[in-house]
């Protein structure tokens, strides 16, 4: 009897080892609940070898408290070493997991999302691929309730080398120092996420439908979407959300007739002879939980010294409301560009005075139907979009018809975990002039 009282002691006092203290706010009271369990499990055990004689129910019940005692001591030292996670949920114009530094007390933070996808194309002319599309790691800092630095470093394609369907690359998607000064009045500055959109700036895998992001927010919007500057954030009233920043401008010498996204500097030894300012309002009200309504300002020249200012104007409405099971989501995107046939010639493709698209997309979760109570989720999906990057091409330049395209995305998301998701959508694509290929696609995403 006596050594597997011993035995039982040892094991407890090796886990003892095997765990950290939780942080300061919880420390002293942990600790002093472990040192009291330690105290009564000695003082046990000193009884049990005084009485070795005593009566085989005795030894029972003290065999049973023991072990009673030495499970509640392992419980709390596993809080201490796996202290319980918060839940997830976006601030400051950041996603779930991008905004996990804002809820620690003090120092260190880490998260991450990741998303990869099989894609068949209805086209034999065309390779089916499976891409590991995106792994990004979040880190960020607190050094005071007041100084934050939060950062997103991406992994795309799997690997930087040139090999499959082509190279991959890393890069910062994010680095920006927050100061929060008056929750009204605050500033941040580095690289910033440009409030545009829904997708820009929230772009984990679980918390939007579809393996692809919508070609509106990608063509239009050229997200990811990230410059050099510096700005103000806030909350003006309970609902009333802003972002105002001045940031490097993109390059118009990048780009094409099918969207802007060669123009996107990403911080690389960014041109910033042009700068523009962008502006994005919120408001979500107290009266209708669950509705989100608000709009983007783009302002600036994209020339950056070169003959023509080329001029971007673009602005976009988006409206979204949630309840329970229920999304309804929706947005329009306008853009114009200046000295747009200048810009032209210089660069030999044909970019038009005029782009724009939107698109309407309806989800409802129907699992709480079949399991009620679940935490699980499973939501079929329908987004139309209509987009045209050839709206008004200038005088004596052609237009591409196919760039005025239709697309029609039909699919679920499956939750298994909230910050879990498996995907499965099919994309059908039309165009004013050329067939394009559709598609099926499956992946699977995550967030923490």
């Amino acid at each position: 009897m006596h050594r597997w009282i011993v035995v039982g002691v040892a094991v407890v006092w090796l886990l003892s080892g095997m765990v950290t203290p939780l942080r300061a706010q919880q420390n002293g009271e942990l600790q002093k609940r472990i040192e009291t369990l330690e105290k009564q499990i000695q003082e046990l055990k000193d009884e049990l070898k005084r009485q070795a004689g005593a009566a085989s129910k005795k030894e029972a019940e003290g065999r049973a408290r023991t072990k009673t005692l030495g499970e509640e001591l392992e419980s709390l030292k596993l809080k201490v070493a796996l202290p319980e996670t918060k839940e997830l949920k976006g601030q400051y114009g950041l996603g779930p997991a991008a905004s996990k530094v804002y809820g620690v007390e003090r120092g260190l933070s880490f998260g991450a999302y990741g998303h990869t996808w099989l894609r068949h194309f209805f086209d034999h002319d065309k390779d089916d691929q499976w891409d590991h599309k995106r792994f990004v790691l979040y880190a960020g800092y607190k050094f005071t309730d007041r100084i934050i630095f939060n950062s997103e470093i991406e992994v795309e394609h799997g690997s930087t080398s040139n090999t499959g369907g082509g190279s991959g690359s890393v890069s910062v998607e994010f680095a920006a120092l927050d100061f929060f000064l008056w929750e009204p009045l605050n500033v941040r500055a580095g690289m910033l996420l440009i409030p545009f959109g829904f997708l820009n700036e929230l772009h984990e895998p679980p918390f939007y439908f579809g393996n692809e992001r919508p070609a509106v927010e990608t063509q239009i919007i050229p997200s990811t979407w990230r410059e050099n500057g510096a700005g103000i954030f806030g909350t003006l009233y309970p609902g009333l959300e802003y972002r105002s920043y001045l940031v490097t401008s993109l390059d118009a010498t990048g780009f094409s007739s099918s969207n802007l996204r060669g123009g996107r500097q990403k911080g690389n030894r960014a041109k910033a002879e042009d700068f523009s300012w962008i502006t994005r309002v919120d408001y979500s009200p107290e009266l209708v939980p669950g509705l989100l309504v608000g709009s983007s300002l783009h302002v600036g020249d994209t020339g950056h010294g070169e003959d023509y200012n080329a001029n971007l104007f673009m602005y976009e409405f988006h409206a979204q409301y949630q309840y329970r099971g229920l999304h309804l989501r929706g947005l329009y995107v306008r853009g114009e560009i200046g000295d747009a046939d200048d810009l032209s010639a210089d660069v030999g493709k044909t970019i038009s005075n005029l782009i724009w698209g939107f698109y309407l997309e309806a989800a409802y979760d129907i699992l709480p139907w079949v399991l009620p109570g679940t935490k699980q989720s499973l939501s079929p999906f329908y987004r139309y979009e209509r987009l045209n990057t050839q709206a008004d091409v200038p005088d004596g330049f052609t237009p591409d018809r196919s760039k005025d395209r239709t697309v029609h995305t039909l699919g679920f998301n499956y939750k298994p975990h909230p910050n879990v998701v498996i995907k499965a959508d099919l994309l059908f694509f039309d165009s004013q002039e050329k067939d394009l290929p559709d598609e099926l696609n499956v992946g699977v995403g995550f967030a923490f």
